[in-house]
Formats: structure tokens, sequence, C-alpha cells
């Protein structure tokens, strides 16, 4: 699997107005709602980004007030799900 590094100025995140150790956790969920929302990232990889399970990233969505995005993929795998658990 490739990764990608993205380097922040200090001076940037220090101007971040939220505690030391929060900083790229935020950072992070920032960046998977906005993805998310300009539907450059599905759900899956956006709350993998973030980092947060399905329902917390859920949940985050819709603190922050973001209209969910449900393509025919999600549907095929929440129907695969279905299958699984009955």
């Amino acid at each position: 699997m490739k990764t990608g590094i993205m380097e922040i100025p200090d001076d940037l995140m220090e101007a971040l107005r939220t505690p030391p150790a929060e900083r790229l956790t935020r950072l992070r969920r920032e960046l998977a709602i906005r993805l998310y929302q300009k539907e450059l990232l599905n759900f899956g990889k956006a709350r993998k980004l973030a980092q947060m399970s399905k329902w917390e990233f859920h949940r985050l969505l819709g603190q922050e007030g973001i209209v969910r995005h449900y393509d025919m993929e999600e549907l095929e795998e929440d129907l695969r799900t279905l299958e699984v658990t009955d």
C-alpha cells in the first residue's frame, strides 16, 4: 500500500485553535469531512482518513450538517452485510 506524507509547517500547526494533542486528529477529521462533502472521497474512504468507525463518522457528519451521499457501491455493500447477518 502506498502512503503519502503531507508536511505542515510548525507555525501553521501552532496557529490551530485546538490543544496540541488534538491537532493531528482534528486535521484528519476536517480534511475527511471536506473531501467527503465535495464528493472527492466516498464515505468509507473518508471515515478511514478520519480514523473513525462507521457510526462515529455518521455522527460527525450529522454534527457538521453534512448531507450524506449514498451511491450504488455503498448500497451493494450494505446489502452484502445484511445477507451475511441473516
